[in-house]
């Protein structure tokens, strides 16, 4: 029994060798041990957070982990505007030339209608727009890089809701869960839409 997982855990790590995973909100929960996990498999791993002391303080606790595996690397950007969106994109081209896992994972939960530095509600620029943006950004590098895989993080949250197109950017009525749940489905319909394409 021994010797056959470690052989299972050395085919895994074999498989992730010298592959490039670029993965947003990478800083706390589930994916930032989903982040660790992929290092230790041997991948080089770039987390982007939006605060610098964070998510150094994150790379370094999960490099003190690694014991010579896989690779980290991080970018500061603010995946709630535009701006940060093509920063994580330029910074991250200007480093690699292939990306074979692009995880979107940056997200938030807001119970008070905000704005986006570009005018956009918060919850439909961070938790759809990121995705749909950045992706846009990287998806000839991820072309390039074929078989390359993007994994959009949603959750159960959109089940059972519609996005009211009359009200996207939520001026008329605002209820956080709502609005939450509406950016999960955008999540759903959106990875839907890029995999028939």
């Amino acid at each position: 029994g021994g010797i056959l997982r470690m052989r299972k855990v050395k085919e895994r790590t074999s498989q992730m060798n010298g592959k490039i995973v670029l993965v947003s909100g990478a800083t706390n929960g589930i994916w930032k041990v989903t982040a660790f996990e992929l290092a230790k498999m041997g991948a080089t791993v770039v987390l982007v957070g939006r605060n610098p002391q964070k998510t150094e303080a994150v790379r370094q606790e999960m490099e003190s982990g690694l014991q010579g595996s896989g690779k980290l690397d991080s970018i500061i950007a603010d995946l709630s505007s535009l701006a940060g969106m093509r920063s994580a994109a330029e910074t991250f081209l200007a480093k690699y030339d292939h990306l074979d896992v692009l995880v979107n994972n940056a997200g938030g939960f807001f119970s008070n209608r905000l704005e986006s530095a570009d005018g956009f509600e918060m919850t439909f620029a961070l938790n759809h727009l990121n995705y749909f943006y950045l992706t846009g950004l990287l998806l000839d590098v991820l072309k390039r890089s074929a078989p390359a895989r993007i994994v959009n993080v949603s959750s159960v949250a959109h089940y059972g809701w519609h996005i009211n197109f009359n009200d996207l950017q939520r001026e008329k009525t605002y209820s956080g869960w709502q609005v939450y749940s509406e950016s999960k489905l955008m999540n759903i319909y959106f990875t839907r839409e890029l995999a028939k394409r």
